[in-house]
């Protein structure tokens, strides 16, 4: 069982695996960053100064009692609050993930396509073939 466990370890799959899910992880850090950094600032100005992170609806007053001016002063008061601010953030970074996962898999569909273009080589003759090639040749040099 550990002979299996260590076959099934090093594999080169797993390995690639590993490599993806941390890649993938440093990934959604740099697109959460773009969104909440670059992306949804300007988009926020344009819309009358709105900062989409502070956009949430108050269910049910905390202590003390609202209105709050940030979310992060209704979670204070222990407000329960619906924070669609927070989610249209995160539907942008999915969409910027998603958009760039689909360029990515776009591309290598692409160079697999042109790979699969270029002609085969020449099947090798069969081995009577290439043996009454032979012949031929020893009779054409000798006569």
């Amino acid at each position: 069982m550990l002979e299996e466990f260590k076959k099934f370890a090093v594999k080169g799959n797993m390995l690639d695996m590993a490599v993806g899910i941390i890649i993938g992880a440093a990934f959604g850090t740099i697109i959460q960053s773009l969104v909440n950094d670059v992306i949804m600032p300007p988009i926020g100005m344009l819309l009358g100064g709105v900062d989409f992170s502070d956009l949430f609806l108050t269910i049910s007053q905390g202590s003390p009692a609202g209105p709050y001016t940030t979310l992060e002063t209704a979670q204070e008061a222990g407000a329960v609050t619906i924070n669609y601010g927070v989610f249209v953030n995160s539907l942008v970074s999915f969409l910027i993930v998603a958009f760039s996962v689909f360029m990515v898999v776009r591309s290598f569909n692409k160079l697999k396509a042109k790979e699969e273009e270029k002609p085969a080589a020449p099947a090798e003759p069969p081995k009577d073939i290439v043996l009454l090639t032979e012949i031929r040749d020893l009779l054409k040099s000798q006569g």
